[in-house]
């Protein structure tokens, strides 16, 4: 009896192996949005590792993770190591490549709760509306992974936090364009206001010097 439930074991182990085995070999998880403001703004948020702790969807899981930037503030060579509780886990983030406006490529490297590299980019495009901002990781499939796979839908669970990365990105991206709009407006009503002082007190006949406003970075 023993040797026969063992075999039955043995053949229900091997059927599930066989049947992790045709699962493909690598992923991809992909999102997209179109965030309301110029490509500048939304490259600034994704270039810079000490900027994703104002919309990245895991940021909040661990208010106590230790976080450590390295190399460039911004771009490629930028290294952002992160360690934390059960839920965040323990990591590190380099840009590999960074084409202004355009694209950030990331080498992501999971340490706990489990090993695992894979590439995560940042592709931007001019669209109507704004900037359409694509988010996705792409990697291998191991035995375990493509194993979870059959019970989990990755893509939804992935997804999600994709989504709310995106939506949390796009308020701070909003928030950034108002503060620009602001002191350009700023700026401006302060050359005017300059030109018309000059205007004031130049001497009858004389035309005053024209004042160019200053440019904003």
């Amino acid at each position: 009896m023993l040797k026969k439930i063992l075999v039955g074991l043995a053949a229900v182990i091997l059927l599930f192996a066989g049947v992790v085995a045709t699962r493909p070999d690598t992923f991809t998880y992909q999102r997209s949005a179109v965030l309301p403001v110029s490509a500048d703004i939304a490259f600034a948020l994704v270039n810079d590792f000490h900027r994703w702790t104002e919309w990245s969807p895991w940021d909040g899981l661990d208010p106590q993770q230790k976080r450590t930037y390295s190399g460039p503030k911004t771009g490629t060579g930028a290294d952002y190591a992160w360690a934390g509780n059960d839920q965040v886990g323990e990591g590190r983030m380099t840009i590999t490549d960074s084409k202004v406006n355009e694209q950030v490529t990331i080498r992501l490297e999971f340490i706990k709760p489990f090993a695992a590299v894979n590439t995560t980019t940042f592709t931007l495009s001019s669209v109507e509306g704004g900037t359409q901002v694509v988010w996705a990781m792409s990697g291998e499939n191991n035995f375990v992974s493509k194993a979870m796979g059959l019970f989990m839908d990755m893509d939804a669970m992935i997804g999600k936090d994709f989504e709310k990365g995106l939506a949390s990105m796009k308020e701070v991206a909003v928030v950034d364009a108002k503060k620009r709009a602001e002191a350009e407006a700023a700026l401006l009503a302060e050359a005017k206001a300059r030109a018309e002082a000059a205007a004031a007190a130049a001497p009858a006949g004389d035309a005053a010097p024209a004042v160019a406003a200053p440019a904003v970075p």
